[in-house]
């Protein structure tokens, strides 16, 4: 028996970038698969983190932690978070960065509202997506056109 297993992982540098995105972790344990939709652009601080940094907060198992609603709803899911495989599709940054309040509260309430949508489309054609997503943001219709391009050929409709 092997006491050690070798794990690759491949990252696109670009996911480091500092930003407001948008992201979908496809989640599988082999027998089920789950989607997990958000975004960065935090709403207690004018930050917004590169989607690479907020993975590693999502599956934060301290007791302490905050910012781990993926690993809570996979816990919520009945899926063990270290025997799955996640890929991330994350788009943007949809905005740069604003350490001005204001400019910061208006991109991520747009981004916000977007999230929402995109949760709600994937839904529509048939995954699995976890969590909840609400906003009583009007959302942009020209950047969710945009959106819809951007995912369409990795979120086909799935057979219903």
């Amino acid at each position: 028996m092997d006491r050690f297993a070798g794990v690759v992982a491949k990252i696109d540098g670009r996911i480091l970038r500092r930003g407001f995105w948008l992201y979908v972790w496809e989640i599988s344990n082999g027998a089920k698969q789950v989607l997990y939709v958000g975004r960065t652009g935090d709403s207690s601080s004018n930050n917004a983190s590169s989607p690479f940094a907020r993975f590693g907060q999502h599956l934060d198992f301290r007791d302490n932690a905050r910012g781990n609603a993926l690993l809570k709803n996979l816990v919520k899911a009945g899926l063990n978070p270290t025997e799955c495989t996640f890929d991330l599709f994350a788009i943007g940054p949809l905005f740069l960065e604003q350490r001005n309040p204001e400019q910061h509260l208006r991109r991520r309430d747009k981004v916000a509202a977007l999230e929402c949508a995109l949760a709600g489309h994937l839904k529509e054609l048939g995954y699995d997506v976890m969590g909840s997503h609400h906003s009583k943001k009007e959302l942009d219709r020209r950047l969710y056109r945009h959106l819809l391009f951007a995912v369409k050929d990795r979120f086909p409709p799935r057979g219903q």
